[in-house]
């Protein structure tokens, strides 16, 4: 039997089109990378992830436009995570082990990923939180970043870890920043002014027809728990305490903030040769609190423990990717995904040329993923561990708050095991069902532990005084020289 096909014009238009669409590659398309990562915001803090309270209409559109990561992990506190992103490997390996203490300082061997994109003709800008080192050798500007805008230590207003003595008093409002050089007082609601700073230099970059690395990496909603009145309102005539008031006015106003970033986008016409990603750095915080005098849960995905915890509910973040006409929209990956992929991705994508000797990466590029959510993609073991040992308690902290996690198991502490694909939520041990997976992650553990001690190079530093931190004596030197400057970002 022969079978005859007759073409008319518009679907041979049709054919051409997807032919084209599906002949686009990703691999040094080069375009522009805006990566917005807030701080302690966890699976549950958003109404796409199911949140009955908190409001997040613009990421919850752009959630369902995008490429979702659906098991992306990242480290259980900030500094690693940080570290991960920048260097494309486990953050113990960059010394990075704790948030204070000198072990949030990125070793300086490494060769970051915003110097990787300079080297592939890329503008690189941070706007907001840094949290890898606050002597001048370790700030971003020496790691490979064009425009600095940055609050000092792990957040604004701890002083007694580095941050400017005069944002204690300040919380949130009005800060003492240091941008580029040069250390400012600013006016405003932090997050506002970080995002709106970073679409200024955005745009700057935008018309001089320059590809840019746009890094808004807020504080938010890290504590103290403080938002605009205008956001705390709603919460707090709903009920609930002062603390969640804060903390849910702080991530409605990302959300604001995050859908005039896209309007902005669209109104340039750059979204269909920008990609942005909306993420977070740990699990959640302040989860619980309170409902009219009474003691609640607040929701949390479903998962098990928050920040600072080896269970899921510390290392699963959201991890959303959109690109207008180069990736598919509504498109769930279910693959084992982490922060430490994101520097050969970026690279990738950029066609950055990297130097034949730098530091080993541990991550693997997102690519044939982005492309289909169902490629190939090997099991892999990624470690993970709080970290947040005191000095000279590191060896008695190798089995407390750490974690295995494959495919399908995460196991816990040394001792408990889960399954995750059938157990999300990690409410039954199963460890002894399984004498061979826990012997196979013992033994990986074990050797992962003894490689990575060598490069600890952060442990056992002297503490730091207050009045002896980096930036507190540059605010010092500075005050007492050409004063500090009022500092605003250009209209747009």
């Amino acid at each position: 039997m022969k079978t005859s096909v007759v073409f008319n014009a518009g679907m041979f238009a049709v054919l051409v089109f997807v032919g084209l669409a599906e002949a686009k590659s990703l691999e040094g398309s080069r375009p522009n990378i805006i990566l917005v990562m807030t701080d302690d915001q966890g699976m549950g803090d958003l109404s796409c992830m199911g949140n009955q309270v908190v409001k997040t209409p613009h990421i919850d559109r752009f959630h369902d436009q995008a490429v979702r990561f659906n098991d992306f992990q990242v480290s259980p506190t900030c500094a690693p995570t940080r570290s991960a992103i920048m260097s494309g490997r486990a953050p113990f390996k960059n010394g990075v082990t704790h948030t204070i203490y000198q072990r949030e300082r990125m070793a300086l061997d490494t060769f970051t990923l915003p110097q990787a994109l300079q080297r592939a003709g890329y503008a690189t800008g941070i706007f907001g939180k840094w949290h890898l080192g606050d002597e001048d050798a370790y700030l971003p500007g020496s790691r490979g970043f064009d425009e600095v805008l940055i609050h000092g230590a792990g957040g604004i207003g701890q002083t007694r870890y580095g941050d400017f003595p005069l944002n204690e008093e300040n919380l949130y409002f009005d800060n003492v920043l240091l941008h580029n050089d040069t250390i400012v007082q600013t006016k405003g609601f932090c997050t506002d002014l970080f995002f709106q700073s970073g679409l200024a230099w955005i745009k700057q970059q935008h018309e001089a027809k320059k590809p840019y690395f746009a890094y808004i990496s807020l504080n938010a909603p890290h504590a103290p728990l403080v938002a605009p009145p205008s956001y705390k309102k709603r919460f707090l005539e709903l009920g609930y305490d002062d603390g969640t008031a804060g903390r849910y006015g702080m991530i409605e106003n990302i959300d604001d903030n995050f859908g005039r970033l896209l309007v902005k986008l669209g109104e340039w016409k750059a979204l269909d040769n920008t990609l942005v990603i909306f993420m977070t750095d740990n699990g959640a915080t302040h989860l619980s609190g309170k409902l009219n005098g009474k003691k609640i849960k607040h929701f949390n995905a479903n998962l098990r423990g928050g920040k600072n915890s080896p269970t899921e509910g510390g290392t699963h973040v959201p991890a959303f990717w959109q690109w207008k006409g180069m990736l598919k929209e509504g498109v769930d990956v279910d693959a084992l995904t982490a922060h430490i992929d994101l520097y050969k991705t970026f690279c990738e994508l950029a066609d950055a040329k990297l130097p034949a000797k730098m530091q080993e990466l541990d991550g693997r590029s997102l690519l044939p993923l982005l492309k289909d959510p169902k490629a190939s993609w090997p099991d892999r073991e990624l470690f993970i561990h709080c970290g947040r040992w005191n000095p000279g308690k590191r060896d008695e902290f190798k089995f407390k708050k750490c974690a295995v996690r494959t495919e399908r198991w995460r196991f816990v502490n040394n001792q408990n095991l889960y399954d995750i694909s059938k157990d999300p939520s990690e409410t039954t041990d199963v460890v002894d069902a399984h004498p061979e997976v826990v012997e196979k992650l013992r033994k990986s553990y074990d050797q992962w532990w003894a490689l990575v001690q060598p490069l600890m190079v952060n442990e056992d530093l002297p503490k730091v005084a207050p009045e002896d931190q980096p930036l507190a004596i540059r605010y010092d030197k500075q005050l007492k020289g050409k004063g500090i400057p009022e500092w605003a970002p250009e209209e747009i």
